[in-house]
């Protein structure tokens, strides 16, 4: 059964108005077309309305989204003869964090990324999609391992933060982030990097060091989520709406800032509503890119990227 947010709630009374219209002609030999038609007129008009005045937090509701298409849905719907591979040769593999070589049109790459669960069991088996300090350090060694085959690398970003768990701090998570920046930005091979979901904090930027940074229409990038924003300044989550307003965490805002490259659009209802429309269309996407990146001498590659992410935040007075 479909899931719908609070602010979808007119359209889904529409749905299901329609879907009872549906089964009457089912049932009887009564002719609906007519009232079908005029329902999904309405629904789809309703659905632009809406999705086209959406406010920040209700972007992130959308990045949280129970249906949204996650890593491995992207690399079914992308890629061909895709080979998973697991550990970081230390000290254990990390579900919270998938990659594996794989086929894009022909194309060889690595795509590495946070994978979230759909149910509890997942959810539980994948930490929420809150990577340990495994998971960078295994992400780091498939970098390393396409950067000797000279293959793309791929991440799709899509994290709550990176697991802050004691047992987490004990095996280094702070330095394994910090390693995976500063090996990120010496890759010899292209790196297009992509926030399909939630882009939070360290735990997102520490596979989002790239050539190209890509952000999905209805996705936010931000330090620290609109809810523990609102804790540390309102003690309460009751503030999040207006935490949201005021972080400029969307793709719109990000862009605006020149901290991410682009913005992916998503089908109209966001990424859930069609799955593989928005594959299609982040697999057109990541295609361009990679032609435009191979076409740019490696050290050439190597030099934007650091003057792109040492350009940020810099105050001239």
């Amino acid at each position: 059964m479909r899931t719908y947010l609070d602010f979808e709630k007119p359209i889904a009374d529409l749905e299901a108005r329609l879907e009872e219209t549906k089964r009457l002609a089912q049932t009887s030999n009564v002719d609906v077309s007519d009232a079908v038609t005029i329902l999904e007129q309405s629904i789809d008009r309703l659905r632009r309305e809406i999705f086209q005045n959406l406010t920040r937090w209700q972007r992130v509701q959308l990045s949280r989204h129970p249906d949204r298409p996650y890593t491995l849905d992207y690399i079914s719907l992308m890629c061909d003869q895709f080979v998973e591979l697991h550990g970081d040769r230390t000290v254990r593999d990390d579900p919270a964090m998938v990659g594996g070589f794989c086929e894009i049109d022909g194309q060889t790459v690595m795509i590495i990324g946070q994978q979230k669960g759909r149910n509890t069991k997942q959810r539980q088996q994948r930490n929420f999609g809150m990577p340990n300090p495994e998971g960078y350090r295994k992400a780091l060694r498939l970098m390393k391992l396409a950067e000797k085959f000279n293959k793309p690398i791929i991440t799709l970003i899509d994290t709550p933060g990176a697991f802050p768990g004691l047992e987490a701090e004990e095996r280094g998570q702070g330095e394994a982030i910090a390693r995976n920046l500063k090996e990120m930005f010496m890759l010899t091979v292209p790196v297009i990097c992509i926030v399909i979901g939630e882009g939070a904090s360290g735990g997102a930027l520490g596979i989002a060091i790239g050539d190209r940074v890509l952000m999905l229409e209805n996705t936010w990038y931000s330090v620290i989520s609109p809810e523990n924003c609102s804790t540390i300044l309102w003690r309460s989550w009751n503030f999040k709406e207006q935490a949201a307003e005021a972080m400029k965490l969307t793709a719109k805002d990000m862009t605006t800032f020149k901290l991410v490259d682009g913005i992916v659009e998503e089908p109209l209802g966001g990424a859930h509503n069609d799955h593989q429309e928005m594959a299609h269309h982040l697999k057109t996407v990541i295609l361009d890119a990679l032609n435009e990146l191979n076409a740019i001498d490696p050290q050439a590659r190597i030099e934007q990227r650091i003057e792109k992410f040492c350009s940020m935040g810099v105050v001239v007075e």
